[in-house]
């Protein structure tokens, strides 16, 4: 049998749970999915794609017993009474993040070769005053980071270059604001490293400013 490895990381009022997995057959744990998540189980193509279904699956079976995981209209996940989560993946890795207080944005990235070639396609000229464009790992953070916000946005067709932008306080908090035509979210991020990967979260409710028309 496969071993699975949990972790339980605090984040302020969000548990994070995290769960490693070597490669495994993934048929072999189709009692862990609803009868929903069995379908969209076998639609999938691609033999890691079944392990990442299947992996979170069965952490979720950990954290909350057998409730189906929802998804809205754009696509965040929710689980019934059960406050809010955020789901991520990362090679070999699962996480399922939880805060019952306010909505969270969870990413788990482990750090890509080539980050350094596609770092302009996210980060602007501006946020280089903060960030270290020629480092993989702090591009891989604002990278994550800008994932995160992703799922805080609420909205999908987000400009990552231009709609979620990063900077630091004089502390070195992470600070993100989430662009929109009428208002702004505002949001400080938590990032730490969990065996070689980034988690990023945000760390407070989010902040909404309306702009000035």
């Amino acid at each position: 049998m496969t071993e699975f490895n949990f972790w339980q990381i605090e984040s302020g009022s969000t548990h994070i749970h995290l769960m490693s997995y070597s490669d495994f057959d993934p048929n072999k744990y189709i009692d862990h999915l609803t009868g929903i998540e069995q379908e969209r189980f076998f639609s999938f193509k691609h033999i890691q794609r079944k392990r990442e279904f299947i992996a979170t699956r069965i952490l979720r079976h950990k954290v909350f017993g057998f409730q189906h995981i929802h998804y809205s209209t754009i696509g965040a996940p929710y689980i019934e009474d059960e406050g809010f989560i955020s789901i991520s993946h990362s090679p070999h890795l699962a996480g399922i993040a939880v805060n019952k207080e306010y909505m969270i944005g969870l990413d788990l990235e482990w750090p890509r070769e080539n980050i350094l070639e596609i770092a302009p396609k996210f980060i602007t000229q501006k946020e280089l005053d903060f960030f270290d464009g020629s480092n993989k790992l702090e591009m891989t953070k604002v990278w994550s980071t800008k994932e995160a916000m992703y799922k805080l946005a609420g909205r999908k067709k987000i400009i990552f270059k231009k709609e979620l932008l990063l900077s630091k306080d004089e502390n070195g908090q992470w600070l993100g604001e989430i662009v929109n035509p009428d208002h702004t979210l505002r949001v400080k991020i938590a990032i730490f490293d969990h065996q070689g990967t980034v988690v990023s979260i945000n760390s407070c409710a989010i902040e909404r400013i309306e702009n000035d028309l």
